[in-house]
């Protein structure tokens, strides 16, 4: 065979084998596909083949790669089918493994998204994910009536909470919200009184909380923090004697998915102009070069695709009356915002990578062709679709959170309580037995 054949077929052959080197959102297509068509057990078995685990009790071996953020699809959907217990074990195990913003970034983290790829490194939750792993695992252990739990995940929370607004100076991450909402329960049915005040005054400065008016009246005469959004809350409505008949019933409704990330393509003066304030000017210029010749036209990166269900209006019955629900966080509000702050250097990343994928094909080249020109065109040919096709853009999330969570609290007669829950036709029946004095938490996630 001739140099000229052996090197385009070189070409051919890494381009074939590059070419199933799919992004995180083809090997998450089955999971996605089977929660659209209603099938939340397709949809765990999809994750624990892709894991190579046998069952949905099993953890991969390797937590520190991709496997620990399927590890909290599966969490997700797990707490979807109220299997609280097998959730709350992948959330905590989620936990340890995924790091938050910078604090995983190594050098070859940092050499591997600029010369290959964003998805080279491990991967690193945006503050909403990991303010919402500890959130949402608060309610299985609600559901499981364990408040020893729930302090844990109440206080890694704030742990959070406290690195968001000390360090990053983001404070108005709406998430806190419906955590202050479920600590402050978590710590009122604990008996302490000031910590669920403290929590509940938190979770008052993101949203109205209507349903907070009684609890925090009765509250703050027996405690000592007091802030002026509890104080205006106590006087809009009085709060009447506590019944010690009466128990509580909590309702926790997530519905629909957040948008998740796809790869895309944009033409390079428009990527250009949409990242004009995070590209350096010498990359600019670079890139504009190698476009007036000809040689790049597309540059790769990562975008959100829509949300999955975000408008729709769950229902919540209780013993056959509606019960009226109010929205506790709009989580793809969140995901849209914190994308909104990062999509221009994710830009200039790609457009950056772009330039280093051509630098070193022409270098390649160079090499190469002192020798034999052809050789030299086809080493560079090579070099640069090999670079471009390992170039996929990280479309790495959590994939499986609700667009939406809706929360109510009700006082209801102890006894056995009917409810149902029904969101984007997901349902869930159960009777609920409130002791007098006490209470229940009762969750649905409908994750289509």
């Amino acid at each position: 065979m001739s140099r000229t054949r052996l090197g385009f077929a070189a070409v051919g052959v890494a381009l074939a084998f590059l070419s199933g080197c799919a992004g995180y959102t083809a090997r998450t297509l089955p999971m996605r596909t089977a929660l659209d068509e209603g099938d939340p057990a397709g949809a765990i078995a999809s994750l624990d083949a892709a894991m190579k685990v046998g069952s949905p009790d099993d953890l991969p071996k390797d937590m520190q790669t991709d496997d620990a953020l399927l590890v909290l699809d599966r969490a997700s959907i797990q707490q979807s089918v109220a299997q609280f217990k097998r959730s709350e074990g992948d959330f905590q195990a989620a936990d340890k493994a995924i790091d938050m913003l910078d604090l995983a970034h190594n050098a070859g983290d940092t050499i591997g998204k600029y010369i290959f790829s964003d998805s080279s490194g491990k991967y690193v939750a945006p503050p909403y994910e990991k303010l919402l792993i500890n959130t949402l695992n608060m309610v299985n252990y609600l559901e499981l009536h364990d408040l020893d739990g729930a302090r844990v995940e109440a206080r890694r929370l704030s742990v959070m909470q406290r690195y968001l607004t000390d360090q990053l100076h983001e404070g108005d991450n709406a998430v806190l919200g419906l955590g202050g909402f479920l600590a402050g329960f978590t710590f009122e049915k604990s008996g302490d009184v000031d910590e669920a005040l403290r929590y509940y005054d938190e979770a008052l400065g993101f949203t109205g909380f209507a349903s907070l008016a009684g609890p925090v009246g009765l509250l703050l005469p027996r405690g000592k923090y007091t802030s002026p959004r509890l104080s205006a809350l106590d006087r809009s409505k009085a709060s009447p004697p506590l019944d010690p008949s009466t128990g509580e019933i909590v309702f926790v409704v997530g519905y629909g998915r957040v948008p998740h990330k796809i790869s895309n393509r944009l033409p390079i003066g428009l990527a250009l102009t949409y990242a004009s304030d995070a590209v350096h000017p010498d990359d600019a210029v670079a890139a504009n070069k190698l476009a007036a010749q000809g040689l790049v036209t597309w540059v790769n990166f990562p975008s959100l695709g829509p949300e999955r269900g975000g408008y729709t209006i769950p229902a919540c019955r209780l013993d056959g009356g509606f019960v009226q629900l109010e929205e506790a966080v709009n989580v793809s509000h969140e995901v849209r915002a914190e994308w909104k702050k990062i999509e221009g250097q994710i830009i200039a990343s790609a457009i950056t990578r772009m330039i280093a994928r051509y630098a070193a094909g022409s270098v390649v080249g160079a090499v190469a062709g002192r020798s034999n020109g052809t050789v030299g065109f086809l080493a560079s040919l090579a070099t640069q679709a090999t670079l471009t096709a390992l170039d996929t853009p990280d479309t790495r999330s959590w994939e499986t959170l609700p667009a939406r969570v809706a929360i109510a609290r009700v006082r209801v007669p102890a006894g056995k309580h009917s409810v149902f829950i029904d969101a984007r036709g997901v349902q869930r029946r159960s009777e609920v037995n409130v002791e007098p004095g006490g209470w229940a938490v009762v969750s649905l996630m409908g994750l289509r």
